[in-house]
């Protein structure tokens, strides 16, 4: 069965910005790129240790937007390229939306995580949560 709909996962990373080129010369359908904003009370997050307020909710929801339009921006294909920003743990959340939206494989960056493990020091701990758990095929650019 031929690739119709692939989620692209940005963090605005460099990694990231190659996942989304990857995905666009690859395949020839329907792109969607996500940005996850973690919850600034959520321990991984400036949140967790700063305190939560709505001036830093608001800067978060704002880098998230800035960086979906990038991508959107970066893409300038025929190709259609929607966009997404959603709140909450990142691997839970690429996972949600690949159950929620028909997606048939995820293309993303994966980043150098925890050094005690070598699947998540080679791949990271979102990309490894990712390809661990996703009932598509996961491409992790490196």
């Amino acid at each position: 069965m031929a690739t119709s709909h692939v989620l692209v996962p940005l963090d605005g990373s460099p990694l990231a910005a190659e996942a989304l080129d990857e995905a666009l010369e690859r395949f020839d359908c329907r792109v969607t790129v996500l940005n996850v904003v973690t919850p600034l009370d959520a321990p991984m997050s400036e949140g967790g240790i700063l305190g939560a307020d709505e001036d830093r909710r608001e800067s978060a929801r704002d880098r998230a937007d800035r960086v979906v339009e990038r991508a959107t921006a970066r893409a300038e294909t025929d190709q259609p390229v929607e966009t997404a920003v959603r709140t909450g743990d990142p691997a839970e959340t690429i996972l949600d939306y690949v159950d929620d939206h028909d997606v048939d494989h995820v293309v993303m960056g994966g980043h150098g995580g925890e050094r005690g493990r070598v699947a998540r020091r080679l791949l990271g701990t979102v990309a490894t949560s990712v390809v661990g758990e996703a009932p598509v095929t996961v491409t992790v650019v490196r």
